[in-house]
């Protein structure tokens, strides 16, 4: 069993995700790699002592240099604001360490060229983008399904990601919401690797853009109660063409009623697929021959995903068991390269740049309300 000691720099929520991840590792079945959490960094006193319950514990520090400095780490899972990504990530790099770092990989397209650059000169670091959502078993049986060719010639594609935690005009003002922090892209940003990673997983690359993107609630309560401007796009609705068929993807802050929804839905001459988080356990395939019928067959899906657990296959899957098994494909690559176990690598930082062509392009396509290429 090999063991990569990793350092956290950003301990909130999604940092707690993956110590918890890595605490229950014995829960996968047939691993020969596993992570440890050596040095743990947040700007926050109060967040760090959150670490304080892991065993073996961790270093705590309040300085991501001290983190860098640390000889026992060689991996970062990096967890900040969109407008510390390319300080953080290209010093991550030159520090020599790999590298898992959330999306969107940069605040704007120039940021994320700074990046590009980095890991570009470090070939020889593992660098991955956060998107868990595939690892869902329904996310799995879509990208077999795309493997096998099963659509035929695909008519349509649309991937959501939704969710409705901005319906409340009264919800504090937070970094996600401003624009200094998060960016421009808004929920393009913060949420858009989910749509996209399927679609560019399988070589759906857009030729161009319109977006629709709303500005709904344009300001929220600051800590001390007096509104303050809430400049990002709460919603975003884009319509685009690939070669053969439009793509659309929806990324939703306020969705109502809607709690962090995936959705894929995939329409083709000669079969057509349909998974979404809202039931996670369904399934929807419809197979096609000429002159037959056209019926919709519906799976109850199990626990198992890319990699084996000791869940019995009847169980449900659910959203830390998605973090899980991200972080299993990321540590399988790491320790294995090419010749990797799993079916279903991280997201790429490839992926991640295109996101930033695309979103770059959405905002130049709301402005002008036009068509724009990219």
């Amino acid at each position: 069993m090999r063991t990569v000691r990793f350092g956290i720099v950003g301990g909130g929520l999604m940092g707690r995700e993956f110590a918890s991840a890595a605490a229950r590792w014995l829960h996968l079945a047939d691993m020969d790699v596993r992570p440890e959490i050596v040095h743990v960094c947040d700007a926050n006193p109060d967040v760090l002592a959150w670490y304080e319950r892991l065993q073996p514990a961790p270093r705590l520090s309040t300085d991501w240099g001290d983190l860098l400095d640390d000889p026992e780490v060689e991996a970062v899972y990096c967890a900040v604001p969109h407008h510390l990504h390319a300080e953080l990530y290209v010093s991550i790099l030159e520090a020599g360490r790999h590298l898992l770092g959330e999306k969107p990989f940069g605040i704007d397209l120039d940021a994320n060229k700074r990046i590009m650059a980095a890991v570009a000169s470090h070939p020889e670091l593992l660098v991955r983008c956060s998107s868990e959502m595939p690892f869902f078993p329904g996310g799995q049986a879509v990208a077999r399904w795309l493997a096998d060719g099963r659509a035929g010639r695909i008519l349509e594609v649309r991937s959501q990601f939704l969710h409705s935690s901005d319906l409340d005009p009264d919800k504090p003002i937070n970094w996600k919401r401003q624009a200094e922090f998060n960016g421009a892209y808004g929920c393009m940003g913060d949420l858009g690797m989910h749509a996209l990673h399927m679609p560019l997983r399988f070589g759906m690359t857009p030729r161009n853009v319109r977006a629709v993107l709303s500005d709904v609630v344009p300001e929220r309560p600051g800590p001390d109660g007096a509104m303050v401007a809430c400049d990002t796009p709460d919603n975003a609705v884009l319509l685009c063409e690939t070669r053969e068929f439009p793509l659309r993807i929806e990324t939703k802050r306020i969705a109502p009623g809607e709690m962090n929804t995936w959705v894929v839905e995939i329409d083709g001459t000669a079969g057509s697929i349909a998974y979404t988080t809202k039931t996670p356990k369904t399934l929807r395939v419809m197979d096609y021959e000429p002159g037959g019928p056209q019926e919709w067959r519906i799976t109850d899906l199990g626990s198992q995903s890319a990699y084996p657990t000791i869940t019995g296959a009847i169980f449900e899957f659910g959203f830390a068991d998605a973090i899980q098994q991200m972080w299993a494909a990321f540590l399988d690559e790491l320790a294995h390269g090419a010749e990797m176990r799993g079916p279903f690598r991280c997201a790429t930082p490839e992926e991640a740049a295109a996101t930033h062509r695309i979103f770059t392009a959405a905002l130049e396509s709301a402005r002008a309300q036009a068509v724009v290429r990219l």
